[in-house]
C-alpha cells in the first residue's frame, strides 16, 4: 500500500500529546491520513466508519477504557489492525503485558521523535517494537498465558460488557449504553464467568477491575 493510503490514528485524550503524536506520524509519513481521538469512543466511531486502520497510535488511559482494556476490545474487535500502546507508563511489566494481550509495541513518551518513528516504521513493516531492555524472548509466565487465553476467547461484545461492568455499571446501564436488552446482557455476563473460570459477577469484576487499571501482576511460580 503507498503511503497516500496509509490511514493512522492517534488516541490520546490530551490533546498537546495528540499533536506532538500526529507531528511524529507527519514527519516519518508526510502524505498518511492522521485521524485523532479524545476518547475511546472517537476510536470507536472511527474504526466503525473506516473499517481497519493501518496503525492505531493507543493510550493507555483515556476516556471509556482504563489499562489494557482498550487494547483488549481492539484486537478482539479489529484483529487485522496493528495497536502501539504510547503511554507514560514505563514500567517494564506493563509493557510486557500489553505485548502479551495484543500489542505490537509500546513506546514510552518520553522517547526521542526519532526514537518513535523508527518504532511506528518497525510495526508498518509488520515486524514489533519495545524499549530495547524489555525481554520478549522469555516465555509469559503460565498465569499470564492462562489469563490472556481466556480473555482472547471472549466476543467483541463480551469484551465491551466487561469492561462496563469494571466501571460499576448496572446490567440495565449496560443494556442502554449497548442497545441491547437485559436479558442478552444477562447472557453475555453468564458466557463472561464461565470462559473466565469464575463463579460471580464479583469475581469478574475484581479480575476486570485488576486487568483495566493496568495494576494486574500475575505471580510467578
Amino acid at each position: 500500500m503507498s503511503e497516500s493510503h496509509l490511514m493512522i490514528l492517534v488516541a490520546d485524550d490530551h490533546p498537546l500529546v495528540r499533536g506532538a503524536l500526529k507531528e511524529a506520524v507527519m514527519g516519518l509519513l508526510p502524505h498518511a491520513q492522521v485521524l485523532e481521538a479524545g476518547t475511546f469512543e472517537d476510536v470507536s466511531a472511527h474504526l466503525s466508519r473506516e473499517g481497519d486502520l493501518d496503525l492505531i497510535l493507543l493510550d493507555l488511559t483515556m476516556p471509556g477504557a482504563q489499562g489494557f482494556s482498550g487494547l483488549m476490545y481492539l484486537r478482539a474487535q479489529y484483529p487485522g489492525t496493528p495497536v502501539i500502546i504510547v503511554s507514560g507508563n514505563e514500567e517494564r511489566a506493563t509493557i510486557r503485558h500489553a505485548i502479551d494481550f495484543g500489542a505490537s509495541g509500546f513506546i514510552p513518551k518520553s522517547v526521542d521523535i526519532e526514537v518513535m518513528r523508527g518504532a511506528m516504521q518497525a510495526v508498518l513493516d509488520g515486524g514489533m517494537w519495545t524499549p530495547a531492555d524489555v525481554d520478549l524472548a522469555h516465555p509469559m509466565d503460565h498465569e499470564t498465558g492462562e489469563i490472556v487465553k481466556r480473555l482472547g476467547s471472549l466476543t467483541p461484545q463480551q469484551v465491551r460488557v466487561l469492561m462496563m461492568l469494571s466501571e460499576g455499571l448496572l446490567n440495565k446501564q449496560i443494556a442502554y449504553e449497548l442497545s441491547v436488552s437485559e436479558a442478552t446482557v444477562k447472557a453475555h455476563v453468564s458466557a463472561i464467568l464461565q470462559k473466565l473460570g469464575v463463579e460471580s459477577r464479583t469475581q469478574a469484576v475484581i479480575t476486570a477491575s485488576k486487568i483495566a487499571a493496568g495494576q494486574w501482576h500475575p505471580t510467578t511460580e
